[in-house]
């Protein structure tokens, strides 16, 4: 079922500050690049308690985005700390508040503390925060209200370009959903005399599959984005080193057939002719045949 998003520009620009609701949430979002934050930040939405994130370049640039969750009772009292602090660096900052105003402080630390968590679990940007806390305690009602309006915010963030929450992996969780569903799943392999990987189309991306493995070494003419992939792959432990080769950990989410294979072969490869069904047949050809 689909969900009305409403996107207000607030000062009529497309890169501007910007406000965010989902029909029949109570909650809200509000946008802004750190550049036009002082235009804003009269705006009541900021004497509110909410949760917040702030968003940079990575130190690391196997990662595209740095990323700083917190929490405050007023988000514009804590932004001008964060603003007049010189390590926080950042160049977007995205809070949600509660239209109705009545997020208890605990509820606030409870949404904070799962967003650090799934920032972790989803290792797609590079993690800011030195302290991770832990999960306060709510009863059972609440705790399923700042599920919901958790899954609301996961909703709203990356349509406002913070992509830290999508993750770079399936979790186990998702697959015993799936494996409960009758789905047809074609799945594909390279194979070479020393490794073998599988890997699959969903509707998150292409698959490859825990256990799978990869060449070790890159060639000379891989190109940056892809040993950036590599190296972050191996950062995050997704990828470990096993004697002579790489093998994947956990069943992880490509954006093409070809960025799959190309972290299997260790080089610039196209991935709709490199994969394959066991009768030998292509991904393109599948592709082909399933559009005709």
């Amino acid at each position: 079922m689909g969900k009305k998003l409403t996107v207000y520009m607030i000062d009529g620009t497309e890169y501007g500050p910007r406000l965010s609701e989902i029909g029949n949430w109570v909650g809200k979002a509000i946008y802004s690049p750190r550049a036009t934050i002082n235009k804003i930040i009269s705006r009541p939405e900021f004497d509110n308690p909410g949760v917040y994130c702030l968003k940079g370049d990575p130190n690391d640039e196997a990662f595209d985005e740095k990323i700083y969750i917190g929490e405050a009772e007023n988000i514009r009292t804590r932004l001008k700390q964060h603003l007049s602090d010189p390590k926080k660096d950042f160049k977007e900052i995205i809070f949600f508040i509660s239209k109705d105003e009545l997020l208890t402080k605990t509820q606030i630390k409870y949404i904070e503390s799962r967003l650090i968590q799934l920032a972790i679990d989803a290792k797609t940007a590079e993690i800011e925060n030195g302290n991770f806390p832990k999960l306060p305690t709510l009863h059972e009602a609440d705790i399923s209200d700042m599920e919901y309006f958790l899954d609301q915010i996961k909703l709203i963030l990356p349509v406002m370009g913070f992509r830290f929450l999508i993750s770079t992996s399936i979790k186990q969780s998702e697959k015993e959903n799936l494996s409960g569903k009758k789905i047809n799943i074609e799945i594909f392999e390279i194979k070479t005399k020393t490794f073998n990987a599988k890997m699959y189309e969903s509707d998150k991306g292409y698959i490859i599959l825990k256990g799978s493995e990869a060449k070790k070494k890159l060639s000379a003419s891989t190109t940056d984005t892809y040993r950036k992939l590599r190296r972050k792959l191996l950062e995050t432990n997704l990828l470990v080193d096993e004697v002579d080769k790489l093998v994947f950990t956990e069943d992880t989410i490509f954006s093409s057939p070809s960025s799959a294979s190309n972290m299997v072969l260790g080089r610039n490869s196209n991935g709709f002719t490199e994969w394959v069904t066991k009768n030998g047949i292509t991904f393109k050809e599948v592709q082909e045949k399933l559009n005709n």
